[in-house]
């Protein structure tokens, strides 16, 4: 039967490069980290970094294990808690969801752990009360680095294998930020989706977030900061019992879960949380569009991500954020405004009726992206259908009675009101959370 193995990994105190080595079947795969020079070598020798060493080798390992998918793991190399053990479980049964329902694996409480169990950590590493923030040079994060500088709190941007978005984005910051060499196994690549070998989706958030507790150790940062909105934590479709999302790691479930680990590995040194937690999709488009500091150098598309992306931030226009961060933005902003940041009006397109109503639950399930949710898709569009400048659009006036006659219309207006209205299922820490919201999350508009 085959087996994945995850093997203890390495730490190279002198040039800062991590090794993970993963075994699965015949095949052995080596991933390596470039976390820099010039961090805190005692931070560095302590129980915490090794430990979190280990959480890390047993997350990224997702990427390899998925090519075969065995239901066997051997994780005992490693020395993890029973909270960072948690976080294991989830990252391969919840976190690799899609993974499981795309090619059809029942998985979900199937998976056998060999797993070695160690003490919480007591002694706490240093820190700074500085935060290392997540940049995915998208709208969140930007609106993110936009609250904390009003708010005055002092941060560092970080991201890992930075492309065009995340540069040009961070570059308008003015601010020194840190970055992350990732470098998968080439044979490994190169075996995804051959004869014989499964392909798809892994939780990236999952993997930038540990590799981030990493650097936030050695660099005595005392906080992650995600930029996470409160819709990541609706799922797509069910499959093999349970909810499936392709969002997994950026809900509220998985980043109490990872809080939860951090904390038993840092003595509560090191906090995670998301900053936009209590806030819907349309309301981060509201509070954004607010500045134009970010217009031509950001962008929420995924084509800027893939394997060959170079180059310059792009909108593709054709794929379902393009779609839906178009939508979520235009309540907001005028068409020229829009049609300059996304490179297209995608709101006057016939071809783009289908796509806008599988977003809007008029027609098929939410689609595989991170797109917020469908009855966010919806009001937005019935919104739309009430502002002169958009209401003739080809895909309003179309699409807005199909959603009066499919929802209702004063289901439509009690739902933009309460999107528009901030939640409290967070876990930003209170003097944050306060600092933010009496400042900007009552006052979008």
């Amino acid at each position: 039967m085959t087996k994945f193995i995850i093997e203890r990994p390495e730490f190279n105190i002198e040039t800062g490069e991590a090794k993970l080595h993963f075994l699965l079947g015949p095949h052995h795969f080596t991933e390596k980290l470039e976390l820099g020079v010039g961090f805190n070598t005692d931070a560095a020798k302590s129980e915490s970094f090794a430990r979190m060493l280990d959480l890390a080798a047993a997350i990224l390992g997702v990427s390899y294990y998925k090519l075969l998918a065995p239901k066997s793991i051997d994780a005992s190399a490693l020395k993890l808690t029973t909270a960072a053990q948690e976080i294991v479980r989830d990252v391969y049964e919840n976190g690799l969801g899609e993974f499981y329902a795309r090619n059809n694996l029942e998985r979900f409480g199937q998976i056998t752990y060999d797993l070695r169990t160690t003490e919480n950590c007591v002694s706490p590493p240093p820190n700074t009360n500085e935060a290392l923030i997540l940049v995915g040079g998208g709208k969140d994060s930007l609106l993110s680095i936009n609250l904390l500088e009003e708010a005055g709190w002092p941060y560092t941007p970080f991201a890992v294998n930075p492309k065009g978005p995340i540069i040009s984005s961070i570059e308008r910051m003015e601010k020194p930020a840190f970055f992350v060499r990732r470098y998968l196994d080439q044979s490994m690549l190169k075996l995804n989706g051959k004869p014989g070998f499964y392909n798809g989706h892994v939780p990236s958030t999952a993997i930038n977030s540990i590799i981030a507790a990493l650097v936030a150790l050695l660099y005595t940062k005392s906080h992650i900061i995600l930029s996470n909105e409160r819709s990541a934590s609706e799922g797509n479709l069910e499959f093999d019992g349970r909810e499936v999302n392709h969002q997994h790691s950026k809900s509220l479930a998985f980043e109490q879960l990872f809080a939860k680990g951090l904390e038993s590995l840092t003595g509560g040194a090191l906090s995670y949380f998301s900053l936009l937690r209590p806030l819907s999709e349309l309301h981060i488009a509201a509070l954004f569009l607010r500045s134009t500091k970010f217009d031509g150098a950001f962008s929420s598309c995924n084509e800027n991500f893939k394997q060959d992306a170079t180059g310059p931030a792009r909108w593709c226009g054709n794929c379902p954020k393009c779609h839906f961060v178009s939508l979520i933005f235009a309540p907001f902003t005028s068409p020229k405004r829009l049609t300059a940041i996304v490179g297209a009006n995608v709101l006057d397109d016939a071809n783009k009726l289908a796509p806008m109503r599988d977003l809007s639950g008029l027609t098929g399930h939410k689609p595989w992206e991170c797109v917020g949710e469908i009855l966010e898709a919806a009001a937005a569009l019935w919104q739309l259908s009430k502002i002169k400048d958009w209401q003739n659009m080809v895909v309003v006036k179309t699409l807005a009675p199909e959603l009066e006659a499919f929802y209702g219309a004063n289901k439509l207006n009690t739902a933009w009101d309460e999107l528009m209205t901030p939640s409290d299922a967070h876990a930003i820490p209170e003097q944050i959370y306060k600092s933010i919201k009496t400042k900007e999350f009552g006052n979008a508009n």
